[in-house]
């Protein structure tokens, strides 16, 4: 195993993610000598008489094996990574892995679609012209969507094919899968393919399984690589050079990409007038883009063509369909839907037929697109609430004094937090607080405190669950509101340290069943328990506040048994406290006036 791949060998890989297709879909075989994935027989609609073939080198995938299935491709052959497949293969996937129709059967054949690249071209050609001089019904489709490159420099070999390739083959599969008869099927085909635009962008070049790495002094190690934050705009799914890099944000990015899609006044790629009233966006992951970004891709590219162009797509796709291996990037298809001339189905309504291939990512239906549902819930949806007086009092003034110093305190105190949770964890730890204590500031200013202890308490609660996350965040949220039912249960009268007390005891106890820790476990419990031990004890706010910073000092070499202090490993442990028990014991300190920011290493 390489340091960038589990899978050295490119054969072996090639053949084994072929293999996995018939795997996970029982109605596809693979001839493996040829590297072709086919439907097997009776796989399918009995009425289909146009059958699809396609392919290309490997390294693209889901494309284009993970396009075979009922609605889309008949068969698909791969090559080796980003190579052509043979013209002998293609050649025995249309005469030999397809249905080529029966004698008499007028309109049936075989429709051969692919990108324009010039290997794949001619090999494809030649095993077309191979299955004419057979006498097979054949027709081949050559689709280049890509403006990246214009055409000044693509010349006379014209657009490349990307991701707009796999809308063409949607397109012509669900025709044929219709029962439509050969020509029909290519001439939408070619219809389609003349209606494409794309463009990708990428951060990175992508590293080819079983080749030198590129490092120094070796021949791939030149000017080549993208610098950090620099984008290609234009990338080929091979590598290939795009039109500029820049250094661009994610809005700046997408901007150009649609310029370059869309400006009619750029004589040199104004390939396609997206001038419909329907036009169908597809967003397509390069392989190395998490899910997360590509949503914000997604929701960017939107915004844009609403806001820029008046487009507003009547079909959004995303997903990965066509790849550059693990490329660090996406590509942006549009498809000018126009009239196919049938008199039955038209563009949208192929999209939306029915498939089954484990490579199509467009699972919802045309009914969900078409309703155009605009209906909200308009509940109220805030997590607390105003929340009646209960009679619990407290002093509205000192208390109010009192938490906005505690609060102050995990602020002033987040350096010293966030320097141990480096240490031993992720750094987090005293960002979440500082949010949490700042935002309880922020509401403090607008909503003082009531003076009633029930509603005081219950009105930040929402304040926290909405500013902190992660497991320190869900402790606190699970405590306070343990701590306001614990409250209300206090009844009426004065809010004495010795109600506090017990009801932070009943907070600690419906805490104690959502979580193992306990004191000794190395987290915020730590400081936690001893707080309200002392309270209950004592009935010294001050005192108790002393025990919960002499315990989180006392977490320094303690072994952490939960959190992510247990994954981290290492000796940090020794010279610094746990961060989320310091950052606690910060907060008792200010409530009870002592001074704020001691340090745990001995330091003011």
């Amino acid at each position: 195993m390489s340091s960038k791949h589990f899978l050295d060998s490119p054969d072996h890989l090639v053949a084994t993610s072929l293999r996995s297709l018939t795997l996970t879909n029982p109605g596809l075989a693979l001839d493996l000598p040829n590297k072709i994935v086919y439907r097997r027989p009776g796989y399918g609609p009995a009425s289909q008489r146009v059958h699809i073939v396609s392919g290309g080198g490997s390294g693209h995938e889901p494309s284009f094996a993970g396009m075979v299935g009922p609605g889309l491709l008949s068969a698909a052959v791969a090559g080796t990574i980003f190579a052509s497949p043979s013209a002998e293969q293609v050649r025995a996937a249309i005469m030999a892995r397809v249905d080529r129709g029966r004698d008499g059967d007028e309109g049936a054949g075989v429709l051969v679609t692919v990108m324009n690249y010039t290997g794949d071209v001619l090999n494809f050609g030649v095993a077309v012209e191979k299955a004419r001089a057979a006498g097979v019904p054949v027709e081949m489709v050559v689709v280049g969507d890509d403006v990246g490159v214009g055409r000044a420099k693509a010349g006379k070999v014209g657009r490349r094919g990307i991701a707009g390739t796999v809308l063409v083959h949607k397109i012509a599969g669900a025709l044929a899968a219709r029962g439509y008869g050969l020509r029909e099927v290519a001439r939408v085909a070619r219809l389609a393919a003349a209606n494409l635009v794309s463009v990708g962008a990428s951060l990175e070049h992508v590293h080819v399984p079983g080749r030198a790495k590129p490092g120094p002094g070796s021949s791939d190690d030149d000017d080549d690589a993208l610098r950090d934050g620099e984008v290609e705009i234009g990338m080929g799914i091979h590598n290939e050079q795009g039109s500029s890099r820049e250094t661009l944000a994610l809005p700046a990015l997408v901007a150009r990409m649609l310029a370059q899609m869309l400006d009619p006044g750029d004589a040199d790629r104004a390939f396609v007038r997206v001038n419909s009233n329907e036009v169908v966006l597809l967003v397509n992951n390069l392989g190395g883009v998490s899910v997360l970004e590509m949503g914000g891709i997604v929701a960017e590219v939107a915004a844009q063509l609403d806001a820029t162009y008046g487009i507003r797509p009547v079909r959004v796709l995303s997903g990965t369909f066509m790849t550059s291996l693990n490329g660090l990037g996406f590509s942006i298809t549009l498809l000018n839907v126009v009239n196919t001339d049938l008199g039955g189905p038209g563009m949208i309504e192929l999209l939306d037929d029915p498939c089954e291939a484990t490579g199509w990512s467009a699972p919802i239906r045309k009914e969900t697109w078409e309703a155009r549902n605009a209906a909200t819930r308009d509940q109220d949806a805030s997590l607390g609430g105003d929340v009646p007086p209960t009679g619990l009092a407290l002093d509205r003034a000192a208390a109010q004094q009192a938490l906005t110093r505690a609060l102050e305190a995990v602020v002033a105190a987040e350096p010293e937090v966030t320097r141990y949770d480096t240490v031993v964890g992720d750094g987090d730890c005293g960002i979440g607080l500082r949010r949490g204590a700042e935002a309880i500031l922020n509401h403090l200013q607008s909503h003082p405190l009531t003076g009633d202890a029930v509603a005081d308490v219950a009105a930040i609660v929402p304040i926290v669950e909405r500013s902190m996350d992660g497991t320190s965040g869900a402790l606190y949220a699970i405590f306070l509101n343990a701590l306001v039912a614990a409250l209300r249960t206090q009844g009426a009268g004065e809010a004495t340290p010795a109600v506090w007390a017990a009801a932070l005891r009943q907070s600690c106890d419906a805490l104690s069943r959502y979580t193992p820790a306990r004191p000794g476990d190395r987290t915020l419990i730590d400081a936690l328990y001893p707080f309200v031990e002392t309270l209950e004890r004592t009935g010294d706010a001050r005192r108790a506040a002393e025990a919960a910073r002499l315990a989180a000092d006392g977490t320094k070499g303690m072994k952490a048994s939960l959190g992510r202090t247990v994954y981290v490993g290492g000796s940090g442990f020794e010279q610094v406290p746990d961060p989320g028990a310091w950052g606690l014991a910060s907060f008792f300190l200010g409530l009870a006036g002592l001074e704020e920011g001691g340090r745990a290493d001995g330091r003011r």
